[in-house]
């Protein structure tokens, strides 16, 4: 590996963008870009890799959804919207190709070009290019989304707005991004926003929930909603991007219906019944038991793996360190300590999957067992002081003999608690104070699973003394609670990507403490994990980046945030026979698939 100091990534990109623009030539607007390199597909491509373009068109899907729903606008922090509607309803400037780690085409836009060190970035608006009511879109509409996004939408859209410098029209049909940062990433961040029709939201609170039909720039418009208990997106037969490449081959059903049941168990009776056509399929224990009824039996329902080479991210249990008892490091220590995991997951789902080591776990990405080393451990050193015990020297996961006692690893939680000035009094674990080790677990309505465990859970740590509330409430309840960072400890899941970048800020960074609405339900504080960030952003190729990433990573498994559960792996999707995806190539983001519709199209004779 060669010599990196990320140091000097600012003064690089600094002198690299004075010597270019002194004279050497701009390179032309392209069809895409890649984060790193260029991107994989020639100018001329056909269809997406994992797209069939010769797929027919027509038919329907049934999809079901726990929970409920009262808004249709994916932007912004209030309201419940079905989350594949900002896909099916929208356009953005760019598309990404799946099947790269973050490569984007034009989708809206038929160009794009950036300067020399990427400081700015331009597209060019496609002239077919139109909302669903056949107006044409304008760059008029292109500027007032991205100002109003980045001012008044969800807080996972303002990271990126403060640092656009200037927003300027330079053509009839091109529009201009100029940063006020270092941070090579933003050019294809910034391709990524939905475009909205201006006219629409002019007289009112963009900010306010609503059910109103929205005009948007997607393949699928609202034909018919019942709030809360379903809704049916019909495919716009005018829809502008038709016949783009990057479309073909996508889209193929003639109507999406989503229905909305109150939990996991009655949703899977449904899709028994014949009553929803797909049903995916987390348990990996569950999948190899309870999938045996009739229909499948008789093969009118069919079960399918798709793999993917994406990381895990992060899914268990994240106590939020704004309550002073999880503050204390040595506590979370102890709590994770406590939590069986072999006993657990042998009891839940039969072991059948492996736990989480860290957060970029199953992939290049992921930290090395061991101490830190070379680069990683360079780039750590200036904050050893400040780093949680065993960021640099590693961090792993306790691990249980699979009884249910676990006495080995509850002498060691005791141990812990007590050096936190927790003990055992009348049976009752205390403080010094007199105040009992008491605290509240929030879940949301509707998945038995997760109660299973965190069922499991509770029962240890009663047998340490503490005394746990579990709250169970719907799922418009727990957004506002989670928003609001209102729990002690919550059921919490954290996708990774291939290529990590600006959101990762909004996962972990210090803004979040206190800002309602962001990801870093833990309330981490870290200096030295914003620095690990900052140099992903400026990572000039993947190496670099895998360094970073390394770095981040022992940060966050060391912070002992989140009790990590298992991982998905492939993703299970039980659905009805005549339902297919072009198996044949599976993107490296193959779970993406597997969330559907997008490839997916029907052999069923309307």
């Amino acid at each position: 590996m060669r010599s990196i100091n990320f140091a000097w990534l600012r003064q690089i990109a600094c002198t690299a963008s004075l010597i270019l623009s002194a004279g050497f030539a701009q390179a032309e607007p392209q069809h895409g870009i890649a984060m790193y390199g260029s991107p994989a597909l020639p100018h001329d491509f056909v269809s997406l890799p994992y797209a069939n373009p010769d797929a027919p068109k027509g038919g329907r899907i049934i999809l079901g959804e726990v929970g409920s729903f009262d808004s249709l606008n994916p932007f912004i922090l209030k309201g419940r919207v079905p989350w594949q509607f900002r896909y099916l309803g929208y356009e953005s400037l760019m598309g990404r190709n799946w099947d790269e780690p973050f490569s984007l085409y034009g989708l809206l836009a038929e160009s794009i070009d950036v300067g020399p060190n990427r400081q700015w970035v331009e597209f060019t608006l496609r002239p077919e290019a139109k909302f669903s009511d056949g107006s044409p879109v304008t760059i008029e509409d292109v500027m007032w989304s991205y100002e109003t996004l980045g001012t008044k939408g969800h807080p996972k859209y303002l990271g990126a707005w403060q640092k656009v410098a200037k927003m300027e029209q330079t053509g009839e049909r091109k529009i201009r991004f100029t940063f006020n940062t270092d941070d090579r990433e933003l050019a294809l961040i910034i391709g990524m926003r939905p475009i909205l029709k201006k006219s629409q939201y002019e007289d009112k609170d963009f900010a306010a929930s609503s059910l109103e039909a929205p005009i948007g720039t997607g393949p699928y418009v609202v034909d018919d909603l019942e709030q809360g208990r379903y809704l049916v997106l019909k495919r716009n037969p005018d829809y502008w991007g038709k016949d783009l490449p990057f479309r073909r081959g996508t889209h193929n059903f003639d109507e999406i219906r989503m229905e909305f049941f109150t939990d996991a168990n009655v949703l899977f009776e449904a899709f028994k019944a014949g009553e929803i056509d797909v049903m995916r399929e987390g348990n990996a224990g569950k999948w190899e038991t309870l999938y045996d009824f009739p229909a499948m039996r008789a093969g009118e329902v069919v079960k399918s793996e798709i793999p993917h080479q994406r990381p895990t991210g992060l899914k268990g249990l994240v106590m939020n360190t704004r309550n002073p008892i999880f503050a204390d490091l040595r506590v979370r220590q102890a709590m994770i300590q406590a939590f069986n995991y072999e006993f657990i997951s042998q009891t839940v789902n039969g072991r059948a999957a492996p736990r989480i080591k860290s957060y970029f776990d199953n992939s290049e990405l992921a930290m090395k067992p061991g101490p830190a080393k070379g680069h990683v451990a360079e780039l750590l050193a200036p904050y050893a002081e400040q780093l949680p015990p065993d960021t640099i020297e590693g961090y792993t996961l306790p691990v249980s003999n699979g009884s249910e006692r676990n006495r080995k690893n509850f002498r060691k939680a005791m141990a812990l608690l007590a050096q936190a000035g927790w003990d055992v009094e009348n049976g009752v674990m205390q403080n010094s104070a007199g105040q009992p080790f008491a605290f509240e677990i929030v879940l949301k309505q509707g998945s038995s699973e997760v109660r299973s465990i965190v069922d499991l859970y509770v029962e240890a740590l009663k047998r340490l003394g503490m005394q746990p509330t579990v709250t169970v409430i719907d799922k418009a309840q727990y957004k506002e609670r989670t928003n609001a960072y209102d729990f002690d400890m919550a059921f919490y899941a954290r996708g990774a990507s291939l290529s990590p970048g600006n959101e990762q800020m909004l996962y972990w960074g210090a803004d979040g403490v206190t800002r309602p609405g962001t990801r870093n339900w833990m309330g981490m504080n870290s200096p030295a994990a914003e620095a690990m960030i900052n140099a992903m952003l400026n990572a000039r190729d993947r190496e670099e980046l895998g360094i970073a990433a390394h770095a981040l990573d022992r940060i966050l498994t060391a912070g002992r945030y989140v009790i990590p559960i298992w991982a998905d792996g492939p993703s299970r999707i039980a659905h009805k026979s005549y339902l297919h995806y072009p198996a044949e190539h599976l993107p490296i983001y193959g779970d993406w698939i597997g969330f559907m519709p997008d490839v997916w199209w029907s052999e069923k004779e309307n």
